[in-house]
């Protein structure tokens, strides 16, 4: 699943990678290290420009709102539950499919954070002697320093209880595509604790290489079976995941130390 992630990259510095054509100094969000549900996001996506003469599609980096909201929902309240959609069933979800065949976005990340309960924790719990094990953060991202595009979803909703001219009248929501995780070895694993992905949690956001970008963000693609295609995980060996502080448990907490990873002793036995 992904419930956190960190997202410290300037709006300029992502509208190099993503050849983004448009997006407004206004909605610049500060570098966030701790990114939970219902926060505002970045989303590189494809679509023409409101008022535009011209209908074609323009790359545009947005700010949304994480945790997807349907356009034919009553109330957003469920928003906050939505923040992930199953790759295996995107395509059937009422909630999810009118947006995956035409509504795709790419919610870029420096990486994900997932949590694992280590061994000594893991025994304790089994003896009974802990109901609520202390669980160990990880964070995942791309070995070689690059952007970790995570696959995902925009919807639009309207809030009928406003005016159309009030600027909260249109909510833009986004949610996660997340997918089986690796079985594959790690690029780079820490010296004690998980050598793949699946040892920290079986699912995980679907990353995209950049050679499925365009195919992903294209609004004319519209055929499902076609775009079922796009939804392979990427190649094996391109991630690392190492134990970072439980202060990232606290959404309170945010800043590049929580990046930092733990070593020797500070890191506990882990697996």
């Amino acid at each position: 699943m992904c419930g956190r992630y960190a997202a410290s990259r300037r709006p300029e510095d992502l509208a190099g990678i993503f050849e983004v054509e448009k997006w407004e100094p206004e909605e610049t969000l500060a570098p966030d290290y701790n990114v939970a549900p219902t926060k505002e996001v970045y989303a590189v996506l494809d679509r023409p420009l409101k008022d535009a003469d011209s209908p074609k599609p323009v790359r545009q980096l947005r700010t949304l709102k994480w945790g997807l909201v349907p356009s034919w929902a009553k109330t957003p309240e469920g928003g906050a539950r939505m923040i992930n959609a199953r790759a295996e069933t995107v395509h059937e979800k009422p909630s999810y499919r009118r947006a995956f065949s035409t509504r795709r976005c790419i919610i870029p990340a420096d990486g994900y954070y997932e949590w694992v309960t280590g061994a000594d924790e893991r025994d304790l719990e089994v003896e009974g002697k802990k109901k609520r094990p202390r669980k160990q953060p990880y964070f995942v991202t791309p070995a070689d320093g690059s952007v970790f595009a995570m696959a995902g979803l925009y919807e639009f909703w309207r809030d009928r209880t406003l005016p159309d001219d009030h600027p909260g009248a249109w909510w833009v929501t986004c949610s996660v595509i997340t997918t089986e995780a690796e079985t594959s070895p790690l690029a780079v694993a820490p010296a004690e604790g998980p050598h793949a992905l699946a040892d920290i949690h079986p699912r995980m956001p679907l990353m995209l290489t950049p050679d499925r970008w365009d195919a992903w963000l294209d609004p004319s693609r519209t055929d499902v079976d076609d775009l079922r295609g796009l939804l392979v995980a990427p190649p094996a060996g391109l991630m690392r995941a190492y134990p970072v502080s439980t202060a990232v448990s606290n959404v309170r907490n945010n800043g590049p130390e929580l990046l930092k990873e733990l070593e020797g002793p500070e890191a506990g036995r882990l697996f």
